[in-house]
């Protein structure tokens, strides 16, 4: 029965609810125009709140961004982001001197430990045509004994990421991108040395599913212990165990139990994120998760006090050449490409 897997169905906002391991998701779908010289939007930015315009005025917003929307140089500490980019392009700059630029199915796993301020910006390469911009931002937290490490980022680029397809008695097609955890026999490598999800008796999945008009599938169970979410973020409709589903909700599982989803008559998108929780104290206070009060309040100290390390370019909204495509510069200075 539907009841003993559901547990509850939710509509999605802009920011999504999540469950511990996890603290927050994000899904951000800008329709940004073509882009000017400075890599900015080549529109008017009258009528709006720049440096905190998340109005979808014309179908986009700036963020924090005065000529290049996004999100200017800002600190974080003890945990995680998972930035995963399916159209368009972020990028990075932060305070150990690291770059990149990364989209178009990219992923960037971003520990950031004991502390360091970085910037995502998104630059708009065309300026021939508009510059569509979709992603999921989703933070992971990590336990205590890990809070204070070096931080860390790894790509995971978009040639590298395992995608596995199967297909219904109908001929109907699921596809999988496996960008955490393991489906079936298959399993990808830890994304980075210190994350809750490199250990994979975690459990900590996280899947985006693309499913063919009226497709179906069954979602493999886990162990009971693991908090199981799935975000139905494109399509009209899907039935899961036995009830239907309406586009943009969330809905949580009894991982437990294998999971029949049925598609509707549209192509669908769903996100899937799972793991065991870290069971401990979660407190945040902006951009720092630790596990207690006073912790938070060292964070705000340290951060006045090193800045995290400082800010080593020129500009705080900082974005790379146009012409450079994607790329990563590791704090180590090794650098990498696709």
């Amino acid at each position: 029965m539907y009841h003993k897997v559901v547990q509850q169905i939710k509509p999605l906002g802009f920011t999504w609810e999540t469950r511990d391991p996890f603290l927050f998701c994000v899904h951000h779908n800008d329709h940004f125009p073509a882009g000017n010289s400075q890599l900015g939007p080549a529109a008017s930015l009258s009528g709006r709140y720049l440096g905190n315009d998340f109005t979808p005025k014309d179908g986009w917003r700036m963020y924090h961004g005065e000529t290049v929307p996004g999100f200017p140089a800002h600190p974080h500490r003890g945990f995680e982001t998972v930035t995963v980019v399916l159209t368009g392009f972020v990028d990075h700059s932060d305070s150990h001197g690291a770059a990149g630029r990364y989209g178009q199915g990219d992923v960037q796993w971003m520990t950031a430990g004991s502390g360091l301020q970085h910037a995502e910006m998104f630059p708009l390469l065309d300026a021939s045509k508009p510059n569509p911009l979709e992603l999921f931002q989703i933070w992971l937290n990590l336990p205590q004994k890990n809070k204070m490490v070096e931080p860390h980022y790894n790509m995971l680029w978009n040639e590298s990421i395992l995608v596995i397809s199967e297909t219904d008695a109908r001929g109907k097609k699921t596809t999988l991108r496996i960008i955490s955890g393991s489906l079936k026999s298959t399993k990808v490598p830890a994304p980075v040395p210190d994350s809750w999800a490199s250990d994979p008796e975690n459990e900590v999945g996280i899947w985006i599913i693309k499913m063919d008009p009226e497709a179906q599938w069954t979602l493999p169970a886990a162990s009971p212990e693991v908090n199981r979410t799935l975000y139905f973020y494109q399509g009209t409709e899907i039935t899961v165990a036995g009830i239907t589903v309406p586009s943009y909700h969330s809905v949580e599982l009894m991982a437990e139990q294998d999971l029949s989803i049925i598609n509707g008559p549209a192509e669908s998108y769903l996100l899937l994120l799972q793991g065991k929780p870290i069971n401990e104290p979660v407190v945040q206070h902006g951009p720092f998760v630790m596990n207690r009060m006073e912790e938070i309040h060292q964070a705000f100290a340290d951060y006045r006090l090193t800045q995290f390390g400082g800010w080593p370019w020129s500009r705080t909204d900082q974005v790379h050449p146009a012409n450079i495509g994607r790329f990563a510069k590791y704090a180590d200075g090794r650098e990498e490409k696709p």
